[in-house]
């Protein structure tokens, strides 16, 4: 398994007010992904001119707060899924990703609260 993109993220239940936040810090929409999978997600992924990234994600769930996670994109999905899951991590989704036409995801979180985005890109041929 390879890790292929590594970069924070925060999960909000605004994700307005975080993204407003950081173009005052002199970050970029770079891509904006809405309803994504069954959570309805709304992924927002931003740049600055250094080449700094930061994911704001707000998914249709309820959120008491905005969570810290690290999105961790791998070659390998469910090698990776392993590992994770041997170490003691939980699927926020219970048994279930969040699949679309180019990408498979879960969001991981350890027993001490570290939490992870896990993501494999698809990538299609020709």
């Amino acid at each position: 398994m390879k890790i292929t993109a590594f970069n924070p993220m925060i999960i909000t239940p605004n994700a307005e007010r975080i993204v407003d936040l950081f173009k005052e810090l002199g970050f970029e929409i770079h891509h904006n992904k809405k309803n994504v999978g069954s959570q309805k997600v709304n992924a927002i992924v931003m740049k600055d001119p250094n080449g700094f990234h930061i994911d704001v994600s707000q998914p249709e769930m309820e959120l008491p707060y905005d969570v810290q996670a690290i999105r961790i994109n791998v070659s390998d999905f469910e090698e990776a899924y392993e590992l994770f899951m041997s170490h003691g991590f939980e699927n926020f989704y219970g048994n279930d990703y969040v699949v679309t036409p180019s990408s498979k995801s879960a969001v991981l979180r350890s027993p001490s609260g570290l939490v992870i985005n896990l993501v494999e890109h698809i990538r299609k041929d020709g």
